[in-house]
């Protein structure tokens, strides 16, 4: 399957994991903003510290903006194949399209080690 129209560089296995990983740190001891619209939102005020957007969305539209944004804006941004995991590692019963960190919380060893897992990522 191609990647969407919104995919800048391809994101390895090890990196998806990683962004789960942040996420759920961010909801448990952080502060989380799911949803496109709500992620933009944060994007757009410079409150997101990293933002990660799900692979298997439909239409791929709702997402084609959003890494132009976070260029604009300097903050990384991650793939994750699936909305339903990024849904649940949000603590969300339903699948969603993208997923912004605005504090890491007591985690941000696991903010850092994503930020630079993306750095590399994107000049490979």
């Amino acid at each position: 399957m191609a990647n969407p129209i919104y995919v800048t560089y391809e994101a390895p296995k090890e990196l998806s994991e990683k962004a789960y990983l942040a996420v759920e740190a961010a909801r448990d001891t952080g502060k989380i903003h799911k949803g496109a619209n709500e992620v933009t939102k944060r994007v757009e005020r410079s409150q997101a510290k990293l933002v990660v957007m799900a692979l298997d969305i439909s239409p791929p539209e709702i997402l084609a903006h959003m890494p132009m944004l976070c260029a604009e804006k300097d903050i990384p941004y991650t793939y994750v194949p699936s909305k339903e995991e990024l849904g649940k590692a949000s603590g969300l019963k339903v699948p969603t399209a993208a997923v912004a960190v605005s504090d890491i919380g007591k985690k941000k060893a696991s903010l850092t080690e994503v930020t630079k897992a993306i750095a590399s990522a994107q000049k490979a």
